[in-house]
């Protein structure tokens, strides 16, 4: 049992009776929230990308992985490149078209879980040079936002990192969430996408 103590001070509107009853209902949702069990499930999307089939089998890592916790999903999306559906870099050379590659995929893993953009909090954005590319890299960004009418925007942080193929230049995670039920509703969002694209729900295809 999880306990959670509320406190106001002074004045505060929060010692009258609206904010005893809306204080006690923040409560209420709280403790059933912690108590609520948590559902975990890789997520993927082989239309746009799977690069296991370069990694030794079976691959350490899911494409993503989805929590879902009393109504409540998380989008914990893998740091994703310019790699296409038979994993293979894309686009060598080119930032411009390696980071809207990445954007795309990410667009893809997104969509697999029946969310978009709109439900992204944050992303982690990894660059081999940021001196040398994070201009060029944040035009592109910035305009695939306004393409998506994103406002607000992420949260991110961008970080100058050596990733793990020579020829990458950029690399993104994205952190996403969503309500899966309205209220009052049963209706929920798609649980897995596994059998939507002819493969076993999971991060990685099987030998």
């Amino acid at each position: 049992m999880v306990s959670i103590s509320f406190w106001a001070a002074g004045d505060s509107p929060l010692r009258s009776r609206e904010g005893e009853v809306a204080l006690s209902a923040m409560k209420e949702i709280l403790e059933a929230i912690a108590r609520a069990p948590i559902k975990k499930q890789a997520v993927t999307n082989h239309r746009v990308l799977n690069e296991a089939y370069s990694y030794a089998r079976p691959s350490s890592f899911s494409r993503g992985m989805r929590i879902d916790l009393n109504g409540l999903a998380i989008l914990l999306i893998s740091g994703t490149a310019s790699v296409d559906e038979d994993g293979k870099s894309v686009h060598v050379g080119d930032l411009r078209a390696q980071t809207r590659r990445a954007l795309d995929n990410i667009s893809g893993l997104l969509e697999s879980e029946g969310c978009t953009w709109h439900d992204v909090v944050r992303t982690t954005c990894y660059l081999r040079d940021i001196d040398r590319d994070y201009e060029v890299f944040n035009e592109v960004r910035t305009a695939f936002y306004l393409e998506q009418g994103l406002d607000a925007l992420p949260a991110s942080t961008g970080i100058e990192a050596k990733l793990c193929r020579s020829e990458l230049l950029v690399e993104m995670e994205a952190i996403a969430m969503f309500q899966t039920q309205k209220q009052g509703s049963d209706d929920s969002r798609p649980q897995a996408a596994g059998a939507e694209f002819g493969r076993p729900a999971g991060g990685q295809v099987p030998p």
